[in-house]
């Protein structure tokens, strides 16, 4: 098949930038609608290159490799945020990357993205940025407690953060600061609950949302994300007018996800990722159509498709202790999907894959989970 002037067509080919997960999913989504796909990533077997038909193996930022990826691809994608932004810009200066640097920049460092937030009039913490130990100590003599200090580049699942609970903290913070520099302390908001907007934009301006989705973590890493979230209608509107109005300031294509903290009726935006997220993996049974599917057809110029979600829906993540319960439960279970990401190693609290339970009630769902747990064990 051949491309008209404004979409990749399948039997051409998309380049992801990262092997991991969650470019494993967008390629198997590809691979369904007839693309072909190239990954380039520095480790041998990744989880995408399992299912590609080309593998670079080679650093993120190595030029040559950025250069060859680009050449063989027809549009290329990222699976993660923290792309080299001058390997970005080449791509899209030469026409293959519809996403754009410009969501990177601001998703790979927390002053960007708060400034951001902040401009555009959203609601969020307060927060100050630091970038050494003496700036620290200052800003907090009068910042409230409890609050977070966090690194402005870098860290996921906790990593890169400390809380500080009082002015007894403030010695920890100092440290934290010496070490990383550049960090932002942000105000610790107490919520109800935590939510996932999860978005899909066409490099036309339309936009199509998931069901928002209800997420609840351990030790500050994903653990269980219920669809549809436990929200009011306000509540809904108010995420959704939120997501809308960043979207179109960042210019996003593809799929994108926001997560939201919820306080009674009002809202706190926390963080952004510029790809299709974990807590969005519900869509791939649950939905007519996934995110990953959608992030595709969004970056290959075709037509968004509307989103129905087709039953309520739970999804938890498989970590690597929890690797061999799964093993065992599943000859014992006719409930649930359970996704394995081809990760050569299981180490604690890796995401080595995720389960997805889908009924007509939550009460259905949680009595799935239940016998899922117990032949676990």
């Amino acid at each position: 098949m051949q491309k008209n002037n404004t979409s990749i067509l399948p039997g051409q080919t998309i380049g992801i930038i990262g092997g991991g997960q969650l470019g494993r999913m967008m390629a198997i989504a590809a691979k369904y609608m007839g693309y072909y796909i190239a990954v380039l990533d520095p480790t041998t077997n990744c989880p995408a290159s399992q299912v590609a038909d080309k593998q670079i193996t080679a650093a993120y930022d190595d030029k040559q490799a950025i250069k060859e990826l680009t050449e063989m691809a027809d549009v290329v994608t990222y699976e993660f945020e923290n792309v080299d932004l001058t390997a970005a810009t080449y791509i899209e200066e030469k026409g293959k990357l519809p996403q754009g640097p410009y969501a990177l920049e601001i998703t790979q460092n927390r002053e960007k993205e708060k400034q951001l937030m902040k401009d555009l009039g959203l609601p969020i913490p307060d927060f100050s940025i630091i970038t050494n130990g003496r700036e620290c100590e200052e800003v907090l003599k009068t910042f409230s407690f409890p609050a977070v200090i966090k690194t402005c580049s870098g860290g996921y699942d906790g990593k890169g953060q400390l809380k500080l609970k009082s002015q007894a903290d403030i010695q920890q913070a100092v440290d934290f600061a010496e070490k990383n520099s550049h960090c932002i302390i942000e105000e610790w908001v107490t919520f109800d609950k935590e939510i996932s907007v999860i978005f899909t934009r066409a490099k036309s301006g339309e936009i199509s949302f998931f069901p928002i989705a209800e997420n609840d973590h351990k030790d500050h890493i994903l653990y269980q994300t219920q669809v549809p979230a436990r929200i009011s209608e306000e509540v809904q509107n108010k995420a959704y007018k939120a997501a809308e109005k960043l979207a179109e300031k960042m210019n996003v294509v593809g799929t994108f996800a926001i997560e939201i903290f919820v306080q009674g009726e009002d809202i706190f935006l926390n963080e952004m990722a510029p790809r299709p997220h974990n807590s969005g993996h519900y869509t791939i049974e649950a939905c007519n159509i996934s995110q990953f599917a959608q992030h595709i057809r969004a970056i290959a110029g075709l037509p968004l498709a509307p989103i129905k979600l087709l039953e309520p829906a739970a999804m938890i993540n498989i970590l690597g202790e929890d690797l061999d319960g799964v093993l065992r439960a599943l000859p014992k279970m006719e409930d649930g999907f359970v996704h394995l990401y081809g990760k050569v190693e299981a180490k604690t609290k890796r995401k080595m894959g995720h389960t997805t339970f889908i009924a007509e009630t939550q009460e259905e769902i949680k009595q799935q989970i239940s016998r899922f747990e117990e032949a676990k064990r």
